[in-house]
């Protein structure tokens, strides 16, 4: 046999017995608490047509896109973000609803990360949206969610940082900066590279005292204090109204009793271009990467024909896994369900006996004994199963050994 056959291609990787457990039941457990908020399920397609994520939608670049022709000649692309699905779907089938909707979802999204990234190039979501609410209420609900979420997974120590993008763009408004050094400036700042960005202002013959503004970004990071020291940055109407929300959101996180799990960024504007308002991403130790992602994209659905204000947020499941194993907080697997081991002549009796077990919930699982195994080895491998107990069955009569 070819042993490459074996392997799986660069960024993608199998999960299997106890850390596929693990994993399910993390998604479980989250998806029950976002459940209780009141969010629906909704299931998008794997694959969709380029359109619905090419530039104007603001998701991942094309050449970060698995592309492929479809027998009409489409091109179509495996989904790097469930966010945009989710918009043309709400705009599909809820255009004449004026209430707000609430969407939860879980799927996984397809990202040709370059290979010296290290990233996965396939990774797990689960995620939520709400369509049709503009306030600060949602805004903190959503922040709320994320805040419960990594408490219901077990994390202790993480932080939500909040950001803002309209105060930047109130500040480029201010400044008069056009659209193509605000993309540069933009690239510059979410890669943290403020050499950059002073770099690109000074050549552009930016005044000193605007360059020096948004060269401050970099200083707004921290408690809610910070959020005054943003307000004496600028006059423009439009980031001080972006603060005055962000105060808000804090207020509402405070009844939640919640607020000591965010701190604020104003430097942070997402890699994603259809962000229009707050944004918000959490970090915990054990992975460079962040574990939440979301903000709100009150242009979005307008492209899909919908104009409805939205907000959402998405888990990157793989790096919580990634997070909970290093700082030794995964679930523990217990021994549950019993081992039924059955002589041939006794099949009958075994089938019987797990199958009542199955009608009370229990987990039963059924095997006929190899005359050339030894029952230690069946006891041996039924433990490697976590179960509790093996039921031995032979003619006239079934013996129980405990295996915990």
């Amino acid at each position: 046999m070819n042993n490459q056959l074996l392997h799986t291609p660069e960024g993608v990787r199998d999960i299997y017995n106890l850390e596929c457990e693990r994993k399910l039941c993390i998604q479980d457990r989250l998806h029950a608490l976002i459940k209780t908020f009141g969010y629906h399920d909704i299931q998008t397609p794997t694959f969709e047509f380029f359109d619905i994520f090419n530039k104007e939608r603001g998701s991942v670049v094309s050449r970060e896109m698995f592309k492929f022709i479809d027998r009409e000649g489409n091109t179509l692309v495996l989904r790097p973000d469930i966010t945009p699905s989710i918009a043309r779907c709400a705009a599909k089938y809820y255009m004449d609803e004026t209430m707000p909707l609430r969407f939860c979802y879980m799927g996984n999204t397809f990202i040709n990360n370059s290979s010296y990234q290290g990233r996965l190039k396939e990774t797990t979501q689960l995620g939520c949206e709400c369509i049709g609410d503009s306030t600060p209420a949602a805004d903190g609900e959503m922040i709320a969610m994320i805040i419960q979420c990594m408490l219901a997974a077990g994390l202790t120590e993480f932080q939500v940082e909040l950001g803002e993008v309209d105060f930047f763009k109130g500040m480029i408004e201010e400044a008069g900066i056009g659209e193509e050094l605000e993309m540069k400036i933009r690239d510059l700042m979410e890669k943290k590279n403020f050499f950059g960005v002073e770099e690109v202002l000074t050549e552009e013959g930016i005044p000193e005292e605007t360059k020096n503004r948004i060269l401050k970004l970099q200083e707004l990071f921290g408690s809610a204090e910070k959020l005054e020291e943003a307000k004496a940055l600028t006059k423009n109407e439009r980031s001080l109204k972006a603060i005055e929300r962000l105060e808000t959101i804090y207020q509402i996180l405070t009844a939640y009793k919640l607020e000591n799990y965010v701190s604020f960024e104003l430097g942070m504007l997402g890699k994603y271009k259809y962000y229009t308002g707050i944004i918000f991403k959490a970090y915990t130790y054990g992975t460079g990467e962040m574990i939440v992602t979301g903000g709100r994209y009150d242009s979005l659905l307008k492209q899909f024909g919908k104009a409805a204000a939205s907000i959402g947020f998405a888990i990157n499941i793989d790096q919580l896994m990634i997070a909970l194993s290093r700082q030794k907080l995964l679930p523990e697997k217990h021994a549950e369900g019993v081992f039924v081991l059955y002589e041939e002549s006794c099949r009958a009796v075994g089938i019987a006996l797990a199958d009542g077990l199955r009608k009370k919930g229990i987990t039963a699982e059924l095997v006929q004994k190899d005359a050339a195994v030894a029952i230690a080895e069946y006891e041996s491998y039924a433990k490697r199963l976590h179960r509790r107990e093996l039921y031995y069955i032979t003619e006239g009569n079934t013996s129980v050994i405990s295996l915990i």
